[in-house]
């Protein structure tokens, strides 16, 4: 008799043990995106390693003087990046560096470090491409790699990137995502989306259009990446205080002005397109207030440079 009760309990709790596995398994698996926070800039060491990494946050904050050969606009990599590149949220560049080499599909192929840097180069700043092994870059990859020391590779962090928005509501309007520049923007930026400059002529407030401004190849014409990165971090230490539409339709906004040419153009405008553009957020080559964008633009620098 003792032994059937025991038999009875036993199944009784492999039963039981058996649903309570398959309902846990049935459960979503908890995920957790690991958190890291950067050293300060006052951790930067001496010695010649540090008098690279100090270099790289020079260049950062001021391409113009530390960089000028390779650039082509007064952007710095800080008007995107903020905080010297350590803000969550804003492409921040400890977060960056963990996550390459990389495949990226603007050019079909991995991507080193020193590639990826190369391109901001030629698009965000409209400038000419630093070699790779060129001290530029390897101050650059040096502030990327002391400012990333002790963060796991091959992971997505906390902060990294830009949080991507939802579509929105109502498709992004330029007249509306006037309203919003005028309104919440234009008093750092300018009426004309000009910027502001101190007495040195470095950008305080970077160009938005025009030809001091990132040119068509550069990530940032994207409307989609625009609007996440203002939604995220504009206005200025006030990030998420526009709604996720406001942030869509001043993007539009921003992006459906000129702004130098795509460096990859050579002189066919529905080639470049096919090659390199027309996505559902990319204005280049569409019509946007009267205006085919890309069609006559400035050229780049790098094809100025290239110019016999």
């Amino acid at each position: 008799m003792m032994n059937r009760t025991l038999l009875s309990t036993g199944i009784a709790l492999s039963t039981l043990l058996l649903t309570v596995t398959v309902a846990r398994a049935a459960e979503p698996a908890v995920t957790t995106t690991p958190q890291f926070t950067p050293q300060p800039a006052s951790a930067i060491p001496s010695g010649p390693f540090g008098d690279a990494v100090r270099l790289g946050q020079n260049i950062f904050l001021n391409p113009q003087k530390y960089a000028g050969q390779f650039v082509g606009n007064s952007m710095n990599c800080a008007s995107c990046h903020l905080d010297a590149g350590r803000k969550a949220d804003s492409a921040p560049m400890w977060a960056a560096y963990v996550l390459y080499p990389a495949y990226r599909s603007k050019n079909g192929h991995v991507n080193t470090l020193a590639e990826r840097l190369q391109g901001c180069f030629a698009y965000s700043m409209n400038g000419k491409i630093p070699p790779a092994t060129s001290e530029t870059i390897v101050a650059l990859e040096s502030y990327m790699y002391w400012m990333a020391k002790g963060a796991p590779t091959g992971v997505k962090l906390a902060g990294q990137g830009f949080p991507a928005l939802k579509e929105p509501a109502q498709a992004p309007d330029y007249v509306r995502g006037g309203k919003v520049y005028t309104q919440h923007c234009a008093l750092c930026h300018g009426a004309n989306g000009a910027g502001q400059h101190d007495a040195t002529g470095r950008a305080v407030f970077p160009a938005l259009w025009g030809d001091d401004s990132y040119n068509w190849g550069a990530g940032m014409h994207s409307v989609k990446t625009a609007a996440a990165f203002i939604h995220a971090n504009m206005p200025l230490s006030q990030g998420g205080t526009l709604s996720e539409q406001e942030a869509w339709d001043v993007a539009y906004f921003v992006d459906g002005h000129e702004r130098p040419q795509d460096p990859r153009y050579a002189g066919d405008l529905q080639a470049t397109i096919k090659a390199h553009h027309g996505g559902k957020y990319d204005l280049y080559g569409k019509t946007v207030n009267g205006v085919v964008l890309g069609a006559h633009s400035t050229p780049s620098t790098s094809q100025l440079a290239a110019k016999p």
